[in-house]
């Protein structure tokens, strides 16, 4: 389900609730909340059922507390989907040693977020591009961007470098999940629904009058087993992408310079 975004969070509530630099203290005899409490609910609820219909009152339900009282803690639902997008990016890990290079720390960095997408695939429908500037996103950021720091490349050429990264990892998982939602609503895998209508494709798609299509397309079904592996796509895309990075940093380099 889409969602809604003609509510817009507050910058100064957003950001102050991003921060910690304002919070609410339960109340003697009140209840129990907090805003970590609050937005772990939510993203529990959301991992679990999505978040397009994830409202308010659903969270407050599962607190067991009032409506109102929530609101006291986080103001609207923008600002809870800020919170809990930041939250989950502070899953990624950061380890401060990757043997092999930059290639090599931009591979992690690629594996961390398909993985990351994979865990809550309710955050492919929530990030835009405007970033949630939460301290989780920074120090993500920050990291990331390290991986290919010193290589040759401009600031501006560092941050499309790592952009083009983060879409492979993004485009695959996002792949993956309308994979896994199409069997549920269908109730047959992809490689089941192969299994059906292959036959009829091999009878139609004529090879005299469809040569690429129909050499390519069995190649491929047959080394997948289906119409499309986002597994495959997905290391596929990455190689590519930094095989075609490899050629500026070597060019940025010089001859004779060692790889970095």
């Amino acid at each position: 389900m889409p969602i809604d975004r003609r509510e817009a969070a507050d910058p100064a509530r957003s950001m102050a609730l991003l921060w910690r630099t304002k919070e609410p203290k339960s109340r003697k005899g009140g209840p129990d909340l907090s805003v970590d409490r609050i937005v772990r609910t939510a993203i529990g609820i959301a991992d679990a059922e999505g978040v397009g219909g994830l409202t308010m009152r659903q969270v407050s339900q599962a607190l067991g507390v009032g409506t109102m009282s929530m609101y006291t803690y986080v103001p609207g639902k923008a600002e809870l989907l800020d919170l809990m997008t930041d939250t989950v990016y502070g899953e990624v890990e950061l380890p401060p040693d990757v043997p092999g290079g930059w290639r090599a720390r931009l591979e992690l960095v690629a594996r961390a977020n398909r993985a990351l997408y994979r865990r809550h695939p309710w955050l492919l429908q929530v990030e835009t591009g405007r970033p949630v500037l939460g301290p989780n996103l920074l120090a993500k950021y920050d990291y990331e961007l390290r991986a290919i720091a010193d290589i040759g490349l401009t600031d501006v050429e560092m941050d499309a470098a790592l952009s083009l990264v983060l879409d492979v990892a993004k485009s695959a998982e996002r792949a993956a999940a309308d994979m896994r939602e199409l069997e549920r609503e269908t109730g047959m895998t992809d490689g089941q629904w192969w299994q059906a209508y292959g036959p009829w494709l091999q009878k139609f798609a004529e090879s005299d009058r469809y040569p690429v299509a129909s050499r390519v397309g069995t190649a491929a079904s047959e080394a997948h087993g289906r119409a499309y592996d986002p597994d495959y796509a997905f290391e596929f895309s990455l190689q590519r992408v930094l095989d075609g990075l490899a050629v500026v940093v070597d060019q940025r380099a010089g001859p004779g310079s060692r790889p970095l």
